[in-house]
């Protein structure tokens, strides 16, 4: 540990902490409100920011913002912007007010995206390439821990206090990445920054492709999209899975939340470690092949029924599973981007990173409603696969590993 990976303590809690209101308080919010499975996989669409934040990513490459310069600034302007639109939110009613709740939802996810696109430029720019395994693990760890929040707190507060006072206490907990990002220094400038709009939406895109040419590129990209399809699935309607088996809101919290909780904190710590020792190429393969068996988990708490003990084994194999899995992709995509555009192509990877949350997300609830739980997670399982195929070409088991930059 270091200044640095604390620095990514602070921030990548900051970045999981709005992703995971929108995908478990807000869910839960709207399922107390009686929203249906059909319509809750419909709200998965709000997401759809994350998917497209590449298209004003080169805006943030370009331009400075006042004295806390290119990185510091855009993160200081969204997380401010995050928690006063996190608090208001929760002051809507969602039965009369829905269109107004989809819109600050959608407000939370392009402010949301547009704090991961400079965090993730932030973090390539501060480390090393032989430290961004372990780098991306400490960030992927804060970044799950911040799920205790919305995914416990917060729904624990639920069962005392009205919706308004629990999403002002959630928002809240952006304020330490805010201190943390006026308190930080600027990275220091890789090469010469793009001087023009166009050259920061134009020259990262010809870097990639003129790289190793264009069957590599759409190799790696097909690889980013494909490689947490099925656990991004799984783990869509989680909360509404489980109030479907009948644990009640406390329970999920203490239990599913806690166990999500220590099973991040092991991810983390043994992802970093072997990160380290195995390579990225190597770590690819086993968590990978750790992360995709996870929907299975579920699969059995879905024939156990209501089991608080499945609940936690379930939970907690996701969380160290998914976890050892992210924190591998992430070490990827900052490998793949060169330090002059970092976020641009950071963004532009991790845009399709997060597709299926998004559009592929959104269909899950007819999924469910036509092949019931067990048999969804099933499938969740079997989409696992074709990323691990794609493996044999953008990060062979035993091909040195490359270096991207100056």
């Amino acid at each position: 540990m270091n200044r640095r990976m604390l620095t990514l303590v602070f921030l990548g809690f900051s970045s999981g902490l709005p992703l995971f209101i929108l995908l478990n308080l807000l869910q839960a919010w709207l399922a107390k409100s009686g929203l249906d499975v059909k319509a809750l996989g419909l709200f998965a669409l709000v997401m759809i920011p994350y998917t497209w934040k590449f298209l004003w990513s080169p805006l943030m490459d370009r331009f400075s913002l006042g004295r806390l310069g290119r990185r510091r600034g855009w993160m200081a302007l969204t997380q401010a912007g995050l928690f006063l639109v996190i608090g208001c939110m929760g002051m809507l009613n969602p039965v009369t007010q829905v269109q107004l709740v989809i819109v600050a939802a959608v407000a939370v996810a392009f402010l949301s995206a547009s704090q991961d696109i400079v965090i993730d430029a932030y973090s390539r720019e501060i480390l090393a390439d032989n430290e961004q395994g372990l780098g991306a693990a400490v960030k992927v760890n804060a970044y799950k821990v911040a799920g205790m929040v919305p995914g416990a707190l917060s729904l624990i507060l639920a069962d005392f206090l009205p919706w308004q006072s629990v999403f002002w206490i959630t928002a809240a907990f952006m304020l330490p990445g805010l201190v943390c990002t006026l308190l930080v220094n600027e990275p220091a400038v890789y090469g010469a920054p793009p001087k023009t709009l166009e050259q920061a939406v134009v020259l990262p895109f010809r870097e990639f492709i003129s790289r190793d040419g264009w069957a590599r590129a759409l190799w790696i990209l097909g690889f980013i999209f494909l490689y947490r399809l099925g656990d991004s699935m799984a783990a869509t309607l989680a909360t509404k899975f489980f109030l479907d088996l009948g644990f009640p809101l406390t329970q999920i919290g203490v239990v599913a939340k806690l166990t999500l909780f220590w099973g991040s904190i092991a991810g983390g710590i043994v992802g970093g470690i072997f990160m380290i020792r195995l390579g990225i190429n190597r770590g690819l393969w086993i968590f990978g092949a750790i992360q995709g068996t996870t929907s299975l988990g579920f699969a059995l708490l879905a024939h156990a029924g209501p089991n608080p003990l499945f609940l936690g084994l379930a939970v907690g194999f996701e969380a160290f599973g998914v976890g050892l899995g992210t924190a591998a992709l992430v070490a990827f995509i900052a490998r793949t981007s060169d330090p002059r555009y970092t976020a641009t192509q950071y963004a532009l990877f991790s845009s399709l990173a997060a597709v299926p949350r998004t559009l592929a997300a959104s269909s899950v609830g007819y999924i469910v409603a036509e092949t019931g739980w067990f048999h969804f997670f099933l499938i969740c399982f079997a989409l696992a696969i074709p990323g691990m195929l794609l493996l044999f070409k953008v990060a062979p088991w035993n091909e040195p590993e490359p270096s991207v930059g100056l």
